[in-house]
């Protein structure tokens, strides 16, 4: 039993696995005679069967053979040898004889496959062959209803045409003899030959057929629109020339020539059929055109222009000279009793020379204008400019003057703000003097001393002849922030003071429980003898923040209350 078992268990499992194979086998044979099947189902005749709809000659007629003779081999001989494999590899695999049943098997997919591709091609062929009928019966009748509407126009409208009418005839002649070749394939059953002359038509047909609409319209163009444009611009220039207008700068002569010119050419290209560069180069001559239009409106606009501006800018010219040379003039006296920076001192003179010269600018242009030797866009340009150099001169001599007038009034009020500054001076002397304190720190008295100097210094500058306001200025600049910042500084030291004062007082109460808050009181004591307030109050404050935080803000809001009050 020890070896029964075993060896059963084996043969059980080599029998499964047998079974298993013969499975994905007969899954195998299954699926290729499926296939088998799907290419017997291809609609192989139903398609021929249209085929003999066509003309069964030619092409189509030794295609239609050769398919039918594919499709008979394959019926006939390889279905018949594929089942033979068919059965051949189902009774192998019956007999578990899987290595000759797979040989079969790769044999029945080589030559399925094969017949697979052989009745694909005759299908795609077939299609092939019934579209391009169908495509050229419907294009090609477009192409001669396209051909016969080209002609229809010729013949209807051949002076439009011109000289390009025989080359259009001869172009058109040529579409006939492919007309007729792809009839006679169409007859003889020639069908994808027939394809080609269609394609080959549809090609000739869209570079020719456009230009039967597109070189009347450009012949119009060049022949008539375009020379009488140009006849009208020489008529135009020719009548401004006689009106005194100057226009040799614009060239117009030799630029018109060259169109011209032109014209004959591009008319070349038409009558032998080139129309691209026609197209392209008619819109540019017509935007060059409409540019001379431009320009000599240009011309006219420009002669009003100087026409209307040219005297009162002269006019200009002479009152804003007169206006120099009067603010020169009062430039002249004020420096009696001011002294001008020098660049300031400077500007009546620089200005008239400037003027000067503009004056010069001003002759030639006028003497231009009388010659008519000048282009008026050229005139108008230089007229704007001297405008623009008058309007400046005029601006900076204006603000020049205003400086003038303002001296007197900058005096004015720079002896008022020294005399404020004065008074300043007096009050925070007074205020120091009324206050009840030891006396005035050295500090204090160098501070009072320096802005009482600096003073003195801007009060000196406003006895100079002639004045000098910029230094005035800037003396007066200095004296008064020194002069407010002495007053802060005063004001500060006082209420120091009094702080001092305040907080001793208050600090009294400990002093008899607190021997350390005696001792430090009585350092600030000695320091407020000495004239040193600033560390009296820091060592006062000191001592009675000690034993009461917060004493030096409560402090503080009693003075305030009691400045309330008062």
């Amino acid at each position: 039993m020890r070896y029964i078992i075993p060896a059963v268990i084996v043969l059980l499992v080599i029998a499964i696995i047998a079974f298993i194979i013969r499975k994905k086998h007969h899954t195998e044979i299954a699926r290729l005679e499926h296939e088998k099947h799907q290419i017997q189902n291809k609609p192989i005749l139903e398609e021929m069967t249209k085929v003999k709809q066509l003309n069964m000659n030619g092409q189509t007629e030794e295609m239609f053979e050769r398919w039918r003779n594919t499709w008979t081999e394959v019926m006939d001989v390889h279905m018949l040898k594929i089942d033979v494999l068919l059965f051949d590899a189902e009774e192998y695999v019956d007999k578990f004889l899987f290595m000759k049943a797979t040989k079969i098997e790769k044999e029945l997919q080589i030559l399925i496959s094969s017949c697979d591709e052989k009745m694909s091609g005759i299908i795609k062929e077939l299609e092939e062959l019934i579209g391009s009928e169908e495509k050229n019966r419907i294009e090609i009748e477009q192409l001669k209803e396209q051909h016969r509407a080209a002609r229809k126009t010729l013949l209807a409208h051949q002076y439009s045409f011109g000289e390009a009418a025989p080359a259009l005839e001869a172009k058109l002649e040529s579409f006939l003899p492919l007309f007729e070749e792809f009839d006679h394939l169409t007859d003889t059953g020639n069908y994808l030959s027939a394809r080609e002359i269609v394609i080959n038509i549809q090609n000739e047909g869209q570079k020719f057929f456009h230009k039967i609409h597109e070189i009347p319209t450009l012949l119009s163009e060049i022949q008539h629109k375009i020379p009488a444009t140009i006849h009208e611009l020489r008529n135009g220039q020719k009548e401004m020339e006689a009106s005194s207008y100057y226009l040799q700068h614009l060239e117009m002569t030799k630029k018109l020539d060259g169109l011209e010119a032109e014209l004959g050419e591009l008319k070349a290209s038409i009558v032998e059929l080139e129309v691209s560069k026609p197209l392209t180069r008619v819109e540019e001559i017509k935007e060059e055109i409409e540019t001379f239009y431009d320009l000599l409106e240009k011309e006219v606009l420009a002669k009003k222009y100087v026409d209307n501006y040219k005297d009162q800018t002269a006019i200009r010219l002479k009152e804003v000279t007169s206006a120099t040379k009067a603010i020169n003039e009062e430039a002249t006296y004020v420096q009696q009793s001011y002294r001008l920076p020098e660049k300031e001192a400077e500007i009546p003179q620089s200005c008239l020379k400037e003027l000067e010269e503009l004056n010069k600018k001003f002759s030639l242009l006028a003497q231009r204008v009388e010659e008519e030797k000048s282009a008026y866009s050229s005139l108008q340009e230089e007229l704007n400019d001297i405008a623009e150099e008058i309007d400046r001169l005029y601006e900076e001599q204006d603000r020049f003057a205003n400086r003038l007038k303002n001296l007197r009034i900058d005096e004015n009020k720079a002896r008022e703000k020294l005399d404020d500054l004065k008074v300043l001076l007096h009050d925070t002397d007074r205020m120091i003097q009324k206050a009840n304190i030891p006396g005035i720190p050295e500090e204090m008295d160098v501070r009072l001393e320096e802005a009482e100097e600096h003073i003195y210094v801007a009060m000196q500058s406003l006895q100079e002849v002639p004045l000098n306001m910029t230094l005035v200025d800037g003396y007066l600049e200095k004296a008064e922030a020194c002069m407010e910042e002495v007053h802060q500084k005063a004001k500060e030291m006082l209420e120091n003071v009094e702080l001092t004062e305040k907080i001793i007082q208050y600090g009294n109460r400990y002093r008899a429980t607190h021997p350390n808050v005696h001792a430090r009181l009585l350092e600030a004591e000695e320091a407020f003898r000495q004239l040193r307030y600033a560390k009296a109050l820091e060592d006062a404050a000191t001592a009675v923040e000690e034993v009461e935080p917060g004493a030096l803000k409560k402090i503080e809001m009693m003075i305030k209350e009691a400045a309330w009050r008062t």
